[in-house]
């Protein structure tokens, strides 16, 4: 589901950059990817040519989805064994070392990346901004230390996208 902000209409061969938000919105800090994507798409800082996209569990359905960016910047809830509400930042070869069900869904960030990576499909950046879970059971909101981080994600998410900017992956905002 795309976000519900009417953003300028853009060819999704033109466009680069994808931020993709994964997670269960009944799940309490697994929602945390759906949720922050809810929260960007209200953001005015965010440039109009980045599509958002919450994926929420939809697991390989979502390759074609991510199939035609260049970039891929993906927000999810991360189980490491990190202190509820940590942020982590997770690109390169890290993302290699990520364990298959290091995410709280049936089928993790890791086995998305392996799936693309298999079809040669993957792109050319990603980052993975990932937060410590404290409770995955039922609920629909997520715990007070998630919510802190789940704060804290727009502007990561911006540093990101002006970092690519101004490596010439982005066309610059005003």
């Amino acid at each position: 589901m795309r976000s519900k902000k009417k953003r300028p209409t853009n060819d999704v061969n033109m466009t680069k950059t994808l931020v993709l938000g994964l997670g269960n919105l009944v799940h309490s800090d697994d929602g945390l990817g759906v949720h922050a994507i809810q929260n960007l798409a209200n953001d005015p800082r965010i440039p109009c040519d980045v599509v958002l996209l919450d994926g929420g569990t939809q697991g390989l359905s979502l390759l074609p989805h991510i199939c035609p960016f260049q970039r891929l910047l993906v927000i999810d809830a991360l189980d490491v064994g990190e202190a509820p509400g940590s942020l982590l930042r997770v690109e390169g070869e890290a993302l290699k070392n990520l364990p298959g069900k290091a995410s709280v869904h049936q089928l993790g960030f890791a086995d998305l990346m392996v799936a693309l990576e298999l079809l040669g499909e993957l792109p050319q950046e990603i980052v993975l901004i990932g937060v410590q879970p404290l409770s995955t059971e039922w609920g629909i909101e997520v715990t007070p230390l998630v919510q802190k981080a789940l704060d804290r994600l727009p502007d990561l998410v911006l540093e990101q996208l002006l970092l690519w900017a101004h490596s010439g992956f982005l066309p610059k905002t005003a």
